[in-house]
């Protein structure tokens, strides 16, 4: 087992800003797929310029995080991708650490995770079965950085393409550990995540963000637990951001106006069983 049988796969949309210092922080995987979902030409020629070796794949329909990384696994030919966002830098030692991972578990896992500096990427946030060497078996990790393990990731229908943004990654892991597949940590492969830095949008991202987290969260309790306990869980947190809402419109607050219109939007749709339509305006 070797760099080789890696490839890094990156999902972007307007990320010219943050995408070169990852692709830069990549020191031995060779092997790199990039799927853009802005359809970003003028990307594509920088990135092909420095990196000619590069796969670029335009998208001309934004299809979301899950669905595109679905895209780039299906073009992989290794046996593992490791998945990145590109607001992602990986520290000096992050690749040679999971390489040893993957050697050390003899391909028996599902994903191994590095860790991050960020505040809430804390070992404590997961539910600890078992720590072997720098080595801890989760029940579920973040979608920021994953290396996979692209037979069993295939083997359970990759990632749900009904989610354009958020929950995915805690999704398949539930699939996952249905299946009684592992999910690891390795502690010793670091990472700096920026955190909601992976597009140039502004304002306009945040208005995304804010209604599809609501969108899906709706969607991943309805599939994971019941329609009906869903309702329970998030008709209240409807109700209050609705109350914020009236209140920031009487403030005239046109941003935490917009914002919460859109959280509102976003888990109303989802209740009435609306795919998960919005798109951010490019301009």
């Amino acid at each position: 087992m070797n760099y080789s049988d890696i490839t890094v796969g990156i999902v972007s949309f307007k990320s010219e800003k943050v995408i070169f210092r990852c692709l830069k922080s990549i020191k031995k995987l060779k092997k790199i797929i990039i799927f853009d979902n802005s359809n970003d030409e003028k990307l594509k020629k920088k990135i092909n310029l420095i990196y000619p070796k590069i796969k670029f794949i335009l998208s001309k329909k934004n299809l979301g995080y899950g669905e595109a990384n679905n895209k780039i696994i299906k073009k992989c030919k290794t046996k593992f991708l490791f998945i990145l966002n590109p607001d992602t830098i990986l520290e000096k030692k992050c690749e040679k650490e999971l390489l040893k991972s993957i050697k050390y578990l003899k391909n028996n896992f599902a994903i191994i995770s590095p860790v991050s500096k960020e505040k809430n990427y804390s070992i404590n946030n997961f539910h600890i079965e078992k720590n072997i060497n720098s080595l801890i078996n989760v029940e579920y990790v973040k979608g920021f950085a994953m290396l996979v393990n692209v037979a069993q990731i295939k083997n359970i229908g990759m990632f749900d393409k009904n989610i354009f943004l958020y929950l995915e990654e805690i999704d398949l892991c539930n699939r996952l550990k249905d299946k009684n597949k592992k999910i690891y940590i390795n502690k010793k492969a670091k990472i700096i995540h920026l955190g909601a830095k992976s597009t140039n949008l502004g304002f306009e991202f945040e208005k995304c963000r804010n209604w599809h987290w609501m969108w899906s969260n709706f969607y991943f309790h309805k599939k994971n637990n019941n329609y009906f306990l869903a309702l329970l869980k998030y008709v209240p947190i409807l109700l209050i951001n609705f109350l914020k809402f009236l209140l920031y419109l009487t403030v005239f607050n046109y941003r935490k106006k917009i914002i919460y219109y859109m959280r509102i939007n976003g888990i109303f749709n989802s209740m009435i069983g609306k795919s998960s339509w919005y798109r951010p305006r490019l301009n």
